[in-house]
C-alpha cells in the first residue's frame, strides 16, 4: 500500500477593513480592506511565497478577495471562489454592536440574545461547521500532496477549527486565536486531519490595541464581523 499524500490547507483571515464607523459588516458587500489591510495581505503572501501552494480560494466578500489576491499573484493562481467560505450570518449585520452605545440598547434586541450556545443571534454553529470542513476538503481534493490556501473570515475559523479540535462551539469571543491576516494550518495525510498549526505572519502591522490579544485563551480584542 503506498504512503498517504501529505496536503495541508491554510485557513487563512482576510486583513484589517477600511470601517471607520465600527459597522458590523457581515456579509455585506462594499466593504474593502484598508491600506494596511493591504500590507497585511502582501507580508502574508511573502511568508507564503517559497511554499507548494497549488490552489488559492476565497470567501465571495471583498475584503476576502482582495486578501488571496496577491498569494495568488505570487504563485501565479487565479484565486477561485468558495460561497462556504463566507463570514456568518448575523442578525446585528449592518448595525454598531455594543452595550449602551449600540444596537444592545435596544430592547427590541435583546430576543436574539437568548441562546449563546446554538447562536440565537445568528448562522447555528453546526451550520458553519458543515460548510467549513466541505469547504476544508475540497480545498484539499484541489491541491492533493501540496498545499491551499482559503481566505476566509474570523468565526468560520474559530469554529471549524474548535469542531476538528474537539471543543466546544459555544465560546467567549475575546478568547478567539484568530488575528487579522492569521493562518490556521490543517495538515492531512490521505483525508484525515492529522494536525492543526498557527501563525500571525503580520504581527507586527496589527493594531496596538490588538497586538497580544490573539493568543489562546486570551482576548483577542474588538472586531466588527470580520
Amino acid at each position: 500500500m503506498s504512503a498517504k499524500e501529505t496536503t495541508v490547507v491554510h485557513l487563512m483571515r482576510h486583513g484589517e477593513v477600511h470601517n471607520p464607523e465600527g459597522i458590523l459588516y457581515g456579509r455585506l458587500p462594499g466593504y474593502h480592506l484598508s491600506e494596511l489591510g493591504r500590507q497585511m495581505a502582501d507580508r502574508v503572501a511573502e511568508h507564503l511565497a517559497d511554499r507548494d501552494i497549488t490552489h488559492v480560494v476565497a470567501s465571495p466578500l471583498e475584503r476576502a478577495q482582495e486578501t488571496a489576491e496577491p498569494i495568488g499573484k505570487v504563485h501565479g493562481l487565479e484565486v477561485a471562489v468558495d460561497e462556504r467560505l463566507i463570514e456568518a450570518d448575523n442578525i446585528f449585520q449592518g448595525k454598531t454592536f455594543g452595550v449602551g452605545d449600540g444596537s444592545l440598547k435596544n430592547p427590541a434586541y435583546w430576543r436574539y440574545l437568548t441562546n449563546p450556545f446554538q447562536p440565537s443571534w445568528g448562522e447555528p454553529y453546526i451550520e458553519q461547521v458543515v460548510r467549513m470542513m466541505g469547504a476544508l476538503a475540497a480545498a484539499r481534493d484541489a491541491a492533493r500532496g501540496h498545499e491551499a490556501v482559503c481566505v476566509s473570515h474570523q468565526l468560520p475559523i474559530w469554529i471549524v477549527r474548535s469542531f476538528a479540535e474537539r471543543r466546544r462551539l459555544w465560546h467567549d469571543p475575546r478568547r478567539r486565536q484568530c488575528s487579522l491576516a492569521s493562518l490556521t494550518s490543517f495538515t492531512y495525510e490521505g483525508d484525515k486531519i492529522v494536525s492543526i498549526g498557527y501563525r500571525e505572519p503580520a504581527r507586527d502591522l496589527l493594531p496596538a490595541h490588538l497586538v497580544g490579544k490573539g493568543g489562546k485563551g486570551k482576548p483577542v480584542g474588538k472586531s466588527f464581523g470580520a
